[in-house]
């Protein structure tokens, strides 16, 4: 009964709860990228869910009827009905928690895991090609280190455009990598090859320590969405239409994986907190992994030899 008094005491509507959920995540210091998430998701929440609805009526049928109103949206996909689902779920937990609303055990569809889309070994070739420094612009010649950058560390675009060049340590090879997804710094080993492109790419460059690596027009720090501009204008000036910042990391992982890399090490480069969360990236890659297998079949090439010899 008293529990029944405490949530009519602390009566708040779907809407001010949301508001409420916001504050308490940036109160946890959240990143920037996760409070727009929630921010663009509510808004979405709220075409289907009343703001104007007290949080303590939300019952399991509540989330049912969501649910099905979302399936039946030939606009939403199977992948954003489970981000929607699952953003709901976070934040009635957070409601029960407050005592808000009763508490129940939510279930959610799970999205069936779709296949990561990687660059070919065709359009690498392509896009590793390095363009002709007497003749392309300065831009160009940025994006195609830049590309080189992402595919020998697999690092992120909120990683790659807070790099300084005083992060780059050629005397230790490795790169310190200090914005991360979840703020954990990261020391990053460089290939010899890399390590050449960034040493030339500085002579033109040059800069001070302090200075962003790969720099704006005026020498400051880089916009996400120019980066993306660059890389999809950079990628359409060389026949690839398909453009994907992390497409870059995916197909880091996938060569990784598929060179032989150790998974571990794989795991501490992507700056996952366990191997469990590199083990789920590499299984959505086995869709695509297995279009190599096929290739490389040995039973294939020696049934064919014993066919000759028949």
């Amino acid at each position: 009964m008293s529990r029944i008094k405490m949530m009519v005491e602390n009566e708040v509507t779907f809407g001010q709860g949301c508001e409420e959920y916001l504050e308490d995540c940036k109160a946890r210091n959240l990143r920037e990228g996760t409070l727009k998430h929630y921010t663009d998701s509510m808004k979405q929440l709220k075409k289907y869910i009343d703001e104007d609805i007290y949080v303590r009526v939300i019952t399991k049928e509540t989330i049912e009827d969501f649910i099905r109103e979302l399936r039946d949206n030939p606009a939403i996909n199977d992948q954003s009905l489970y981000t929607y689902a699952r953003d709901l779920k976070t934040i009635l937990y957070f409601f029960m928690k407050k005592e808000y609303m009763p508490y129940f055990k939510i279930s959610i569809p799970k999205a069936d895991k779709q296949p990561i889309d990687t660059y070919t070994d065709k359009e690498l070739r392509k896009l590793l090609e390095k363009p002709n420094l007497k003749h392309c612009s300065f831009t160009e010649y940025k994006t195609w280190v830049m590309t080189n950058f992402l595919l020998s560390t697999g690092v992120r675009k909120n990683s790659i455009v807070n790099i300084k060049i005083k992060d780059i340590d050629f005397d230790a090879e490795v790169v310190h990598i200090n914005v991360t997804k979840n703020r954990k710094p990261l020391i990053i080993p460089m290939n010899v090859d890399i390590k050449k492109i960034l040493q030339e790419f500085l002579k033109y460059r040059q800069g001070n320590a302090d200075d962003y690596l790969f720099c704006n027009a005026f020498g400051g720090k880089v916009s996400h969405s120019s980066v993306y501009h660059q890389i999809y204008e950079y990628n359409k000036s060389r026949g690839i239409e398909r453009t994907g910042m992390h497409r870059y990391r995916h197909t880091f992982a996938k060569k990784w994986v598929t060179m032989g890399g150790n998974v571990v090490t794989l795991q501490k480069i992507l700056g996952h907190s366990s191997l469990a969360i590199t083990q789920n990236y590499l299984n959505i890659l086995v869709s695509d992994i297995k279009k190599d297998v096929d290739e490389f079949n040995i039973l294939r090439e020696f049934k064919r030899e014993s066919i000759k010899m028949q």
